[in-house]
């Protein structure tokens, strides 16, 4: 019976968090982890929710966990009040510091030079800076962590506007040792058999780009190892297990033991600036302008 003091109208949004962070890993261990709580903490807090909600959320398996058939039902639901409750109050701290902007930006994209001459015309507001993973631009933009983001297509850009700054050649990254490297270029022949790692819980389509899969004619790129975060491929590269397309320049070197090959017939990753569809901040608009100029292909290669 729910408790008359808990109702679900008093939701705690630390216990909704911890109901996300369950659902997201798939395992009370992992969840409980990347939360800095203890298990036994971890489940409590489930309960408790589970208690206000007057609905079993979730079920322990031999391999983890799983969602009951509510558990699916809340888990969009408190997505999305997790994701209200985190705008609110960043465009509230936001109203309260119209002086403040922050840039992200994703890996081996550099924006020092529009950020520096964003602060140089601008010297009384506070310019901050964050790296963000590949996957987190939208969300990062949308719950106001961030005002401005640089980074690579694709992603989804509902409610974002998006200018594409420059475009990065992709290229083939295979170990020093492998039978391509070395070549002037290769073409998606050449690796129509290579293994490309794929990476869990990605965006299907962000995937499917940055394998160019399926293969022109249909083919299915072949597959590579299931890695968690695009900063794997580097060992499974370094190790033989597979090859993988990247964003970079010519001549370019990542590590010592990894080499990039030009790859013909593919388009180019495009290099964007993301910002909230309709923001007409002013050190929004100034950084656009900062960033055209300045963010025009001039950095170091990156993965997706």
């Amino acid at each position: 019976m729910t408790d008359a003091s808990e109702t679900a109208g008093d939701l705690d949004l630390r216990l909704v968090r911890c109901f996300t962070a369950v659902a997201e890993h798939g395992h009370f261990g992992r969840a409980a982890a990347a939360l800095h709580l203890t298990q036994p903490s971890l489940s409590r807090q489930l309960r408790r929710l589970e208690r206000q909600l007057g609905a079993r959320l979730v079920d322990r398996t031999p391999r983890g966990s799983r969602l009951t058939a509510a558990g699916e039902v809340f888990l969009p639901l408190a997505t999305a009040l997790l994701s209200s409750a985190a705008e609110a109050a960043a465009r509230t701290r936001a109203a309260a510091r119209p002086d403040l902007v922050t840039v992200g930006y994703t890996a081996g994209l550099i924006v020092t030079a529009a950020v520096r001459e964003l602060r140089r015309r601008h010297p009384d507001a506070e310019v901050r800076t964050l790296h963000l993973r590949w996957d987190e631009p939208r969300a990062a933009l949308l719950d106001h962590r961030v005002d401005a983001v640089v980074t690579r297509l694709p992603f989804p850009t509902d409610r974002l506007d998006v200018t594409v700054l420059h475009d990065e050649p992709r290229m083939l990254l295979v170990p020093r040792d492998h039978r391509l490297a070395g070549k002037e270029s290769v073409t998606l022949d050449d690796i129509a058999d290579e293994p490309v790692p794929r990476v869990r819980r990605s965006d299907p389509a962000l995937n499917a780009y940055w394998r160019i899969d399926p293969r022109p004619g249909g083919r299915p790129a072949p597959d590579g190892p299931l890695i968690e975060a695009v900063e794997d491929k580097f060992e499974v590269i370094a190790a033989g297990e597979a090859v993988a397309i990247v964003a970079g320049r010519a001549g370019a070197v990542l590590r010592p033991d990894l080499t990039l090959v030009p790859l013909e017939g593919v388009e180019p990753s495009h290099v964007v600036l993301a910002t909230r569809a309709g923001d007409r901040g002013r050190l929004v608009a100034a950084f656009r302008r900062c960033a055209r100029a300045h963010i025009t292909g001039g950095g170091t290669p990156g993965t997706a």
